[in-house]
C-alpha cells in the first residue's frame, strides 16, 4: 500500500482508492450519494481531506453490515467535517444500529428456520406462510393466493379498486387498537 507524507493534506481520487481499498468508481458514487466530499482544483481534480480515509472506510464497514446508504449519510451528516471520525463516533452510532440489525437477524434466522414449511406450497395466505406472508399479511385483506398473476380488469374498475383498499387501509391505520 503506498505511503502517503504526513505533510500531505490532501489526497487524489487516485491516492485515496489506493490507500482506502474502494474502486474509484466507488469513491465517486459515494461523492455522488453525499457520502464523502472534495474539494476541485483549478484544474477540476478532486482532491479530497485525509479525514475522508476514515470516512470511506466507516461506510465500507456500515455496508458490510447491511446498513442502507441512506442511514450511512444521515450519520455521516451527524459527525463534524473538520475533523476525523473517532473510535466513539462509530461506537454512538453502532449503539443506535444495534437494535435494527438485530431485528435484520431475528427475521433471518425466521426466514432459515420456516424456509423448508414454504417452498413451493403457495398459499401466501395461511398464518405460517413466513416468508412470502409474514403475519398472514395478505388473510387480513382478503382469502386466496395474491401471488397468482390476475386477470387485467379495464383501467377504471382497477383504479376504484386501489382507491377502495387505500380507504380500508386508513381506516385500519385509525382504529384504535390496530396493531399497524
Amino acid at each position: 500500500m503506498p505511503q502517503i507524507p504526513e505533510k500531505i493534506h490532501e489526497l487524489t481520487v487516485g491516492q485515496l482508492s489506493a490507500r482506502s481499498g474502494a474502486a474509484v468508481s466507488a469513491l465517486h458514487f459515494y461523492e455522488s450519494k453525499g457520502l464523502i466530499s472534495s474539494r476541485r482544483t483549478t484544474g477540476n481534480q478532486r482532491r479530497y481531506s485525509r479525514d475522508t480515509l476514515r470516512r470511506v472506510a466507516f461506510v465500507r464497514a456500515a455496508q458490510r453490515v447491511g446498513i442502507p446508504l441512506a442511514t450511512i449519510r444521515e450519520a455521516l451528516a451527524e459527525l463534524p467535517e473538520e475533523r476525523t471520525p473517532t473510535r466513539e463516533d462509530w461506537a454512538h452510532l453502532s449503539e443506535v444500529w444495534r437494535s435494527e440489525l438485530d431485528e435484520r437477524i431475528k427475521q433471518l434466522n425466521r426466514l432459515r428456520d420456516h424456509l423448508i414449511d414454504c417452498i413451493g406450497c403457495g398459499c401466501l395466505s395461511l398464518a405460517n406462510c413466513v416468508l412470502s406472508n409474514p403475519d398472514d399479511a395478505f388473510g387480513e385483506r382478503q382469502s386466496g393466493s395474491r401471488l397468482l398473476v390476475e386477470r387485467r380488469k379495464p383501467v377504471a374498475e382497477e383504479g376504484r379498486e386501489k382507491e377502495n383498499r387505500q380507504e380500508q387501509e386508513q381506516e385500519q391505520e385509525q382504529e384504535p387498537g390496530s396493531c399497524r
